[in-house]
């Protein structure tokens, strides 16, 4: 089972750099949630992957369980991860409209043709 876990984290980590990669503004918001949902996997890997067992330790003296504290980790990381990428879309919408383009790199034409239009010339 780690060895399927482990293999998920490394594709999601993977496809996640890939895409912040690209030159597009789309591509780099799916990046970065996939780069949030591997990081959410990894810490919820470090609370021991047990099935069946139970998140805290009972008086009868269960060796096995699984620690609460990462999965409360994650379900905050999940709700802020939510709302920033909330946040990027919006950013990037308004760009969009802004630019007619969803480039968000800046070659030396991009840079002089917006020098002029803000000088007026």
């Amino acid at each position: 089972m780690e060895i399927i876990v482990a293999s998920a984290i490394g594709v999601l980590t993977a496809g996640g750099i890939y895409l912040i990669l690209r030159l597009r503004a789309f591509p780099v918001i799916l990046g970065l949630a996939l780069l949030s949902y591997a990081v959410n996997v990894f810490i919820f890997a470090t609370g021991r992957l047990k099935v069946n067992a139970p998140p805290i330790l009972r008086d009868h003296g269960d060796a096995i369980y699984t620690d609460p504290l990462p999965q409360a980790l994650v379900l905050t990381a999940i709700v802020i991860s939510f709302g920033m990428t909330a946040v990027l879309v919006m950013i990037a919408l308004g760009a969009f409209l802004e630019a007619d383009h969803d480039r968000i790199d800046m070659t030396a034409a991009d840079t002089a043709e917006a020098t002029k239009k803000e000088t007026g010339a």
